[in-house]
């Protein structure tokens, strides 16, 4: 069963402000969204509660099935979400990749093999042993999504994954999120231009004054065996 990801009547408010209001929105198995909208529209605070990072101040989001991390209760262990500007731990690019795979208990011979997979996956492999912190920005982003990949997510929120990326880096993103939709994972891509990733995205919503408004396809569904 595929992860389907329902939010209904989010609101959120700074003070007397009211950022947005949102009646209805729904992520499912094989999406992928391009969230657009004019910077302070608020699309990193709505992305990061639908991910489970932040509280909306009335409103709700459910996740199914219903699978809730052991170290918390409001994160789900199949949505990730990711920053604009990953955060890299200490120590080598192998090391990032296996912290995830340890906090889920798996046995040493199993994220050795997990952490060899994703590396060749994010064609990172000749810098398994290098510190992450000295990894370019395109080869940091990739990191940050193998990190995401070896974990097998759901459902993927990218925050301006392509922010201050050269072209070639911007093309190796877009091919790892590609190989993601292709395994059937959703992806939701938060970016205010158009750019190889958002093209890979089907569906395009506008969050403007409060709202989120869905203005046509792109392209068609893909569809998983």
């Amino acid at each position: 069963m595929g992860v389907e990801l329902r939010a209904n009547n989010l609101i959120k408010r700074y003070g007397a402000r009211e950022l947005f209001n949102i009646e209805e929105l729904k992520v499912q198995e094989g999406d992928s969204l391009h969230l657009s909208g004019d910077n302070g529209a608020g699309k990193t605070t709505l992305m990061k509660i639908l991910a489970g990072l932040d509280k909306p101040c009335s409103g709700e989001v459910a996740v199914t099935p219903n699978m809730k991390s052991k170290w918390s209760t409001r994160l789900h262990p199949k949505v990730v979400y990711l920053h604009q500007t990953p955060y890299i731990f200490s120590g080598t690019v192998a090391a990032n990749l296996a912290y995830g795979l340890k906090l889920k208990g798996l046995a040493n011979k199993q994220i050795k093999e997990k952490v060899s997979h994703a590396l060749a996956w994010a064609r990172l492999e000749e810098l398994a042993d290098h510190s992450a912190h000295s990894l370019s920005g395109g080869e940091k982003q990739r990191l940050a999504l193998a990190r995401a990949w070896v974990l097998a997510p759901g459902l993927l929120f990218l925050d301006e994954p392509t922010a201050n990326l050269d072209q070639q880096s911007v093309t190796s993103v877009a091919d790892l999120i590609d190989k993601m939709l292709e395994g059937g994972a959703a992806v939701m891509v938060s970016s205010h231009q158009k750019n190889p990733v958002t093209e890979l995205c089907y569906r395009q919503l506008l969050l403007s004054e409060g709202q989120v408004t869905e203005f046509g396809h792109q392209r068609k569904v893909r569809h998983h065996a």
